[in-house]
Formats: C-alpha cells, structure tokens, sequence
C-alpha cells in the first residue's frame, strides 16, 4: 500500500506542476483564505454581528497576555487585490523594524518579496466598528503585532472607530 499511495502523491503533484505551468492557470486569481471564509456565508461574520482580533497569548508555561480587538459587523466583502512589493528597510529584519516601518509592511500585506510579479487574488474583507479593546504598552511590542498603545496599526482606537481586517483574523465573540 505505501508504494501506490507514493504512486499517487507523485501523480498529484505532477498534476499541480502541469497546472502551474499553463499560463492560463497561472494567471487565474487566487482566493486567499479570508475570501474563501466569506464566500462560506458563516452566520458570525454578518453585519451586526460581534467579532474579535486577538494578539499574543504565546508561550506554554509563561503565557503571554492576550490583546484584542472586538467590534460590531457592518460589512463582510470579497475584494480583487494585487499584490504589491512589500516594503522593505535596508539592513533590517522585520524584528528590527520601528513601529512606523512595520505599519507600512502590514498594510501593504498580502505582498510579495522584491523581485517577484505581484499577482491578482480575492480578499474577505470585514468592516467593523470598534467597540473594546486592550493593547499592549511595553516597547518590545512595537513591531510585534496590529495593537499597540492604543492604535490599531497608526489608527488610534476609540468607540466607533471604523476599521478594516481581514475575514480569516476574527473570531466570534463568546457567549
């Protein structure tokens, strides 16, 4: 049984490459997951709805606090993006960037690396209006994710803010 189902995987993949190499394919837009969530309709992701982006939380025996982001649905939508170059800082890894540097790579997000075409997908975009939050304030958490100090990327956070994240990010809310 190993050897047909090696036989088998080897067929597939084959296939995936033959596909990949007909320009007709290649160039076909790609859903990234937050599209494909959306087009499932879950009921949690319809407007008036309450959801929640959440950061942290790592760790084993130490666990990191977990930051969020909750808000009310007013739109769920699949979006055409292409891709653009992601901005890079010479001489630094994303884990050196300052906070205004890694807020210009996340919103560029999805992109690709220099060097390579960017190419046409479908996002799952949720609008949502901001009802609580919790951010980190230490300074390791400058580059470290969406939330911090009050912002959401470089966009202070209040009641009723109106924000933009995608669909596969979100959580419902509990209970």
């Amino acid at each position: 049984m190993p050897a047909a189902r090696l036989a088998l995987e080897e067929i597939c993949l084959l296939a995936v490459l033959l596909a990949l190499a007909d320009p007709a394919v290649a160039d076909e837009i790609v859903s990234r997951p937050s599209a494909s969530l959306l087009l499932a309709s879950p009921e949690w992701l319809q407007a008036g709805r309450c959801v929640r982006y959440e950061e942290g939380g790592g760790g084993w025996l130490m666990t990191e606090p977990v930051y969020h982001l909750q808000g009310v649905v007013l739109e769920a939508a699949v979006r055409a993006w292409h891709t653009p170059v992601c901005p890079e800082v010479p001489g630094k890894q994303p884990g050196q960037y300052s906070r205004a540097e890694f807020v210009r790579l996340v919103a560029a997000q999805p992109c690709v690396a220099p060097g390579r075409p960017g190419r046409d997908e479908r996002l799952g975009v949720v609008r949502l209006r901001v009802t609580d939050w919790e951010t980190p304030h230490a300074r390791r958490a400058e580059n470290a994710g969406r939330l911090y100090r009050g912002l959401f990327l470089d966009q202070p956070l209040r009641q009723g803010a109106e924000i933009e994240l995608e669909a596969d990010l979100l959580l419902p809310c509990a209970g």
